[in-house]
């Protein structure tokens, strides 16, 4: 499992539209909010892309873009950003190879069948490529709004502690 602190695996793939994106397309100029989930269109998958499309335009007021990513074809995710009108970019990771290294690849068991999922999980990745937060096993419902939480801290590493302070009277 990855920890804070630690640099991001490397990451590249197609997005919904067939454009290969990397981790060093936002190297030193955007934060990056990566979220792995099962599959488009379901239930919970549906609810976070929502959420992350409603907060879309404060994550980009922070210098921040949001990328989900899950096994499904590019078609897949045209697809699905089409029906619900989402405004997230969706890397297709056909073959894996980010769930591999981003650890959320796992044995599940459903109804006493086991089987291998994603693992719904969450990466914020600095505008420097270190993981500032790393968030397995994430509910959908809330989601969104918590890590918008985490990118103003990151982004005002002071704002929380200035809130709290006492303000003296002159």
């Amino acid at each position: 499992m990855l920890e804070k602190q630690q640099y991001a695996p490397m990451f590249r793939a197609l997005d919904q539209n067939n454009q290969l994106v990397s981790l060093t397309d936002y190297s030193g100029e955007k934060n990056i909010v990566l979220y792995f989930y099962p599959k488009d269109d379901t239930p919970g998958c549906t609810i976070e892309a929502n959420q992350f499309t409603q907060l879309a335009d404060e994550f980009a007021d922070l210098d921040t873009v949001v990328i989900g990513i899950s096994k499904d074809t590019c078609e897949s995710h045209t697809d699905f950003i089409n029906k619900y009108g989402l405004k997230v970019k969706l890397l297709a990771d056909t073959r894996g190879e980010m769930c591999e290294n981003y650890g959320v690849w796992r044995e599940r068991e459903k109804e006493g069948v086991k089987s291998m999922a994603i693992f719904r999980s969450t990466f914020i990745i600095d505008k420097n490529g270190v993981l500032a937060d790393v968030i397995y096993g994430v509910t959908p419902e809330g989601h969104a709004q918590e890590v918008l939480e985490k990118i103003k801290a990151l982004a005002n590493p002071d704002m929380t502690a200035a809130e709290e302070a006492p303000v003296e009277a002159e």
